[in-house]
């Protein structure tokens, strides 16, 4: 396929659609991006702008080699090129914008994110499967049997340990963050309670697990799988942003906090380095022009119609734009048609909105050091945040586990593109765990990452944390 790129650029060159005097600003950027599903067009421009918003020479036309059809390649990179000649408010394919640039942590992504744990329930229903049958692997790697019965035998030992050197509290809990169906949680506590009777340690009898979750259906569901487990298990409305707020009263007290898949749905913001100059990401929602022109004929609405449509939806729900089932299938095709524009933004070098709580931007330069010089990378501050808020509930001993998918290196990051990419419904994006790594530091912990074993080919790896001496 990069063959068939180059072939269709000179092309473009012979013909005069591409010449001479865009070529010391223009740049082409091969993408093989990790999700089948995604935000961009198979081909997009990516202009550049100053930290003021002027315009800047340098642009970019970034192609998916994932996505790409070979049949469409060379009127897709026409349009791109015309579009560049055209200029910023150039709008070729017709697309319907629906907001202003801004960073990806203040996207509309996050709107359509939000609801979709809202009214999970509804969109299940109309889907024909859960949530969990939209992940990368086709399931929830939580629930895999032995990476459950491991976990517990971990917790078993700090707790046999603690035990025996006479500091194993009186009460002992777990915590769960981002619950799912409950499945993990169920089968962890069975596991935990039967290993606790063949040993006969009676830890059991003094554990509590709580259970912490946004979705309100989904904490439901949760709270009904453990119920067999009567007053060992309750359920929390918690933001995974910042878990201490809704658990103070466990400050130091938690010997074990597990998270999978959530991190990875938590806001971020992406950096850009190019010849030297660090850029920040912005991002302009749109709706894809020729899937605008099919969703107003189905639905029988017009163009002018949609943006307050999309804002009622994002405000009130499905059953605010649409009565019944039809609401929520306006839900479902609006997301299909969803899609982000991006484009580049020098960094002002007293701008410091994009720096993670917690951290400064000595730190973002420490890790920048160990990156690539052309490079683009996560900063993964709602992950970073929920991690820092979630540290002061640990008791001394206690460790935090975390199953998602991480880039445990800066230098990993040129290994490919690593998202967002667009789930059923909601959305996912690798982590960076080089990051996490300093948010621990200061907080006096060290976080390690090893590889999950469990399912061969997963890019699932384990985040656990040890506490500095």
């Amino acid at each position: 396929m990069a063959g068939l790129v180059t072939g269709s650029l000179m092309s473009l060159v012979e013909d005069g659609v591409l010449d001479a005097r865009m070529a010391p600003s223009l740049r082409i950027h091969l993408d093989w991006i990790q999700y089948k599903t995604n935000f961009r067009d198979p081909v997009m421009v990516r202009r550049t702008t100053g930290s003021q918003g002027q315009s800047l020479p340098l642009a970019e036309i970034a192609i998916d080699l994932r996505q790409t059809d070979a049949a469409k390649l060379q009127a897709d990179l026409t349009r791109a090129v015309k579009s560049l000649d055209a200029g910023p408010e150039a709008n070729v394919d017709n697309h319907l914008y629906l907001d202003e640039f801004r960073p990806y942590r203040d996207c509309l992504m996050w709107n359509f994110n939000r609801l979709f744990w809202r009214y999970l329930g509804d969109w299940e229903a109309a889907s024909g499967k859960g949530f969990e049958a939209a992940l990368p692997g086709g399931s929830s790697d939580a629930n895999h049997p032995q990476a459950v019965s491991d976990s517990v035998a971990d917790f078993w030992t700090l707790l046999r340990d603690l035990d025996a050197r006479g500091q194993l509290p009186g009460e002992i809990f777990g915590l769960e963050i981002g619950v799912g169906s409950g499945a993990r949680a169920a089968a962890w506590l069975d596991r935990f309670k039967a290993l606790d009777e063949q040993c006969g340690t009676n830890f059991y009898s003094r554990f509590h697990f709580i259970l912490g979750d946004y979705s309100p259906t989904s904490l439901e569901r949760a709270v009904a799988a453990v119920a067999h487990h009567g007053n060992h298990a309750s359920g929390v409305p918690l933001d995974a942003l910042n878990p201490y707020k809704a658990l103070t009263a466990h400050r130091f007290k938690i010997m074990y906090v597990h998270l999978t898949n959530v991190y990875d749905n938590l806001p971020f913001d992406d950096l850009v380095r190019r010849d030297g100059k660090l850029y920040l990401v912005e991002v302009r929602a749109y709706l894809n022009g020729p899937l605008v022109d099919r969703l107003t004929n189905d639905f029988a609405v017009t163009r002018a119609d949609l943006p307050g449509m999309v804002a009622r939806l994002l405000d009130g729900g499905p059953y605010a734009v649409f009565e019944g089932e039809k609401g929520v299938a306006f839900w479902r095709r609006l997301w299909d048609t969803f899609k982000l524009e991006e484009r580049l933004r020098v960094l002002d070098d007293r701008e410091e909105d994009h720096v993670p709580p917690g951290l400064s931007k000595t730190h973002l330069e420490d890790l920048l050091g160990e990156a690539p010089d052309d490079v683009r990378f996560h900063i993964s501050r709602g992950a970073g945040e929920s991690f820092a808020n979630t540290l002061p509930l640990l008791h001394p001993r206690g460790f935090l586990q975390v199953q998602d998918i991480f880039v445990s290196e800066m230098d990993d990051y040129r290994k490919g593109f690593k998202g967002p990419g667009k789930l059923d419904g909601s959305l996912v994006t690798w982590v960076n765990g080089a990051l996490l790594r300093a948010v621990g530091a200061r907080a006096g912990y060290d976080v390690h990452f090893a590889p999950f074993p469990y399912r061969p080919g997963t890019k699932t790896s384990i985040l656990y944390t040890t506490q500095r001496d």
